[in-house]
């Protein structure tokens, strides 16, 4: 099973993965990144009376009931990403949740003669 210290992910292999930040994500589209700035529920260390301490940081001031709700939809999406792998393999963009684009949903500006004959 991998490991995470000091910045590092080491995987069951001996591989290991440097880090710029603490956390590993995933996104809707199944894409895999740093998690970026826990700035939605974490601890910090703070100063209180003199004393350093912790503190919980909790912005949007969630319940425990909506913090569920977040685990339980990441962990939807990294079993997705381990369904998508064993149907597609590690080499298809089938793994990804992209939306391809089209010339029908792409914007394109219009020339100054067309935009002066719809008006």
């Amino acid at each position: 099973m991998a490991d995470f210290k000091r910045r590092t992910l080491t995987l069951s292999t001996g591989k290991q993965i440097k880090l710029f930040g603490n956390s590993l994500a995933i996104g809707k589209s199944l894409e895999i990144g740093e998690g970026g700035a826990p700035n939605i529920f974490s601890s910090f260390s703070g100063i209180d009376s003199g004393k350093s301490s912790l503190t919980i940081a909790n912005p949007y001031k969630l319940t425990a009931e909506e913090l569920h709700e977040i685990a339980d939809f990441q962990i939807q999406l990294w079993i997705e990403l381990k369904n998508k792998i064993r149907d597609f393999g590690i080499n298809s963009t089938k793994i990804f949740n992209i939306e391809k684009q089209t010339d029908n949903n792409v914007p394109v500006k219009k020339k100054a003669t067309e935009k002066a004959a719809t008006e």
